[in-house]
């Protein structure tokens, strides 16, 4: 097969000479849509409002230059066009070719020269070959011309495939929100290094289920993956001319097909049924698979991109167009187009896609890329809109994790606190208000206490939880953790777009030194922030993220975009140093301890409750958390941004958790005290007196990222000396446990 994938195609010297043989197809049924193997034959339905014709064409393999046979459907009902091939098999591949007006400036590109990808293919059978006959426009003039070339050579092909995946036992595993920790991560980049993963998988969905990779998740306490775009995606003509790829996949071609270069398959089933086997073995090490999505543009970009696919099928249904000039695209995402979702065709496109996903594929949630953009009606981002519904009264994706990323790039785009009920959301105040405090914003103690106590602010008033906040401090998007505290300034001149690209404000602080380097008191403290953000992370009310590779010490040498980075810039590496290994130990001790800890893992917003005290015979009301400055005092509304309040403490009671099991039973587990200390000197934090009750209190150190304290026992109105930039975390003892130690 030849690899077309890298490099523009030369034309081959043999034109298209027009001799395919012409088969009839019987009537067939204009559901479902796409390529459907029935066991005798294979049943074909595109959907196209303005199409006058459409053609299944059929190649032999993948080297073919020309279809070998063309197969019009002749049957359209109600806007979709169908037809029938007894005998055809899986395996087949094929592409559609589509008649109708060539009309721009009312919306219309269809170019019957062009061979396209039929947008329900399950499985891709030749990638892209980039050429100038891949654009439906003469490239060099203006896309109002019309190109003429026939693109059959090289254009994407879908391929027939069946699904026949034995599933065993596999169900859905349904892990609670409040019990979810979510690692965000590349499906090559996880294991493309990883030495315990055979050869011939590293970088693969095969790669991911390996043992190694599985046991590595596991030590970390994972629940769930969240995979960035698995969708076939494009690799965008620029980037390949300059030997890069679009690696993180935010360009899609298929909302169904598996990107074929992550599996280590050969073939179009393959790549299906090791993705498949790839979620079987997720599930049964009690790990979900959520994926990230990319239903809010495709890779066809502007109006001077490719025609690939539902550009040539149906361009003015399936795009938002300019009201006033339907040449151009209207782009709520910085790519160049944005997908029509008051066009019930698209809608029922991505929900056929969404509902595939889950039921053929197994899958168990969904993060959707640039969500605000899937809610915007005319202009204005409505909550309410027909794809928030269509999900709601839908009873399979009703039932499975829903994730926002709740902003676009077009006015009143970002929506942070705004999307209905079943929605979670990545918190975007969260990340910025924590990595604000920890840079040096001693300002922020209140909003700082909003943030870890859920953010009911955002997400109370709509009668959400706080499992509505998917906590995170970095993201695929950005700097990784380790480059949030070495650079000031991103670096992303390997993009070779002059460093234009990436986030410029990142509220990060490099501690003072721009860069890698040997000074010991540097790298101390830049490891204390890294365990003050990730420590302060797993200790928030919410569903916390991880981005993969920073329980490794990742850097991407100061690159907060590398998306075109199919590199080591990108790739997790799994040779550490003492010290990485040392920060890795830590982090599976921190998400250990979240694990554990009820008063971490609240369904409920905090309030204040009558509860009977476990070890008591009536009743007290008490908090469910206090907050307390440094000389134990609780912290009301007029202190809270007083300059004398240094340090920030946060008292959650183990006894009083509103909290029940499975079977109504309360739940009941240890009282923690937070300790927040920004400063850059030490803090005598005065430990507070008892609450409901007169006998002292005893207070173990469980956990301290200045790591020199750790089990030290305390009793309630003594000072715990808090080191400079540092978390505490103590556990109250239980007198049966007051000799421990």
């Amino acid at each position: 097969m030849t690899d077309w994938s890298h490099c523009d195609v030369p034309t081959p010297s043999l034109t298209y000479p027009g001799t395919c043989r012409i088969a009839r197809a019987h009537r067939g049924q204009p559901s479902p849509l796409g390529a459907t193997w029935d066991g005798a034959g294979v049943n074909f339905a595109v959907a196209s409002e303005f199409a006058t014709g459409v053609t299944v064409c059929l190649f032999d393999c993948p080297d073919d230059v020309h279809e070998s046979v063309r197969v019009p459907l002749r049957e359209h009902t109600d806007g979709i066009w169908h037809g029938y091939l007894p005998g055809l098999k899986p395996g087949q591949l094929y592409g559609l070719r589509v008649s109708g007006p060539y009309e721009p400036h009312a919306g219309h590109r269809f170019n019957p020269h062009k061979v396209l990808l039929d947008p329900h293919a399950r499985a891709i059978g030749r990638g892209i070959g980039w050429s100038d006959a891949m654009f439906g426009y003469r490239v060099g003039e203006d896309d109002l011309s019309f190109d003429d070339r026939d693109n059959a050579w090289c254009a994407p092909l879908a391929a027939v495939v069946h699904n026949s995946f034995d599933w065993g036992h596999d169900r859905p595993l349904r892990t609670p929100w409040h019990r979810t920790l979510i690692y965000e991560t590349h499906v090559k980049g996880q294991t493309q290094l990883h030495p315990g993963v055979p050869e011939p998988l590293r970088g693969t969905y095969a790669g991911l289920a390996s043992r190694a990779s599985i046991e590595h998740l596991l030590r970390l306490g994972v629940t769930a993956v969240e995979l960035l775009p698995v969708h076939a995606h494009v690799d965008d003509r620029n980037l390949v001319t300059h030997g890069l790829r679009n690696y993180w996949g935010y360009n899609t071609l298929s909302f169904f097909a598996p990107e074929p270069s992550l599996s280590s398959a050969r073939c179009p089933a393959g790549v299906l049924t090791e993705f498949q086997t790839m979620v079987q073995r997720l599930h049964a090490a009690g790990i979900e698979v959520i994926l990230d999505v990319v239903y809010n543009h495709t890779g066809e970009g502007n109006e001077r991109g490719p025609t690939l696919s539902l550009r040539g099928i149906d361009n003015n249904s399936c795009y938002r167009l300019m009201p006033g000039n339907r040449r151009y695209y209207q782009d709520f995402t910085g790519c160049g187009n944005t997908l029509n979702m008051q066009s019930p065709r698209v809608l029922q496109l991505i929900m056929d896609s969404l509902r595939y996903w889950v039921q053929v594929m197994h899958v168990d949630g969904f993060r959707f890329d640039l969500a605000s953009a899937l809610a915007r009606e005319l202009h204005d981002v409505d909550k309410l809109s027909a794809f928030f519904d269509i999900i709601l009264q839908d009873p399979v994706l009703s039932q499975v994790k829903l994730i926002a990323e709740p902003w676009d790039l077009g006015n009143g785009g970002y929506q942070v606190g705004n999307f209905p009920q079943l929605w979670s959301e990545w918190n975007g105040r969260y990340r910025d208000t924590l990595r604000r405090f920890w840079a040096g914003d001693r300002w922020l103690m209140s909003e700082v206490a909003t943030r870890l106590s859920g953010s009911s602010d955002l997400y109370q008033p709509g009668g959400r939880s706080p499992r509505s906040s998917i906590n995170f401090i970095t993201a695929h998007d950005g700097f990784t953790l380790r480059d949030l505290v070495t650079y000031q300034d991103k670096r992303n001149h390997a993009n070779l777009e002059e460093n234009r690209d990436g986030e410029s404000h990142n509220n990060n602080w490099n501690c003072g030194v721009e860069g890698e380097t040997d000074d010991a008191a540097i790298r101390e403290l830049r490891l204390r922030q890294r365990r003050n953000l990730l420590a302060t992370l797993l200790l928030s009310q919410g569903v916390p993220m991880l981005r993969g590779g920073d329980e490794l010490s990742m850097t991407q040498a100061g690159n907060n975009n590398p998306y075109c980075q199919d590199n080591e810039i990108s790739w997790l590496r799994w040779t550490l140093t003492a010290e990485e290994q040392q920060f890795l130990e830590f982090c599976q001790r921190l998400t250990t301890f979240w694990k554990t800890q009820p008063v971490l893992q609240r369904s409920r917003f905090f309030q204040a409750r009558w509860e009977s005290l476990p070890a008591s015979h009536h009743q007290q009301q008490i908090d469910q958390i206090v907050w307390l400055d440094q000389d134990g005092v609780e912290v009301l509304s007029d202190r809270w941004h007083s300059a004398g309040l240094k340090a920030l403490g946060m008292r959650l009671n183990g006894d009083a958790t509103g909290e029940e099991n499975d079977l109504g039973e309360p739940v009941y587990g240890d009282t923690l005290l937070v300790i927040l200390n920004p400063q850059d000197e030490p803090v005598n934090f005065l430990l507070p007196l008892p609450q409901g009750h007169n006998s002292p209190e005893l207070w173990r150190i469980e956990l301290d990222t200045f790591l020199g304290s750790r089990g030290e026992l305390l009793t309630s109105g003594t000072a715990c000396v808090v080191r400079e930039r540092t978390v505490c975390v103590l556990v109250r003892q239980n007198p049966a446990e007051s000799h421990k130690n």
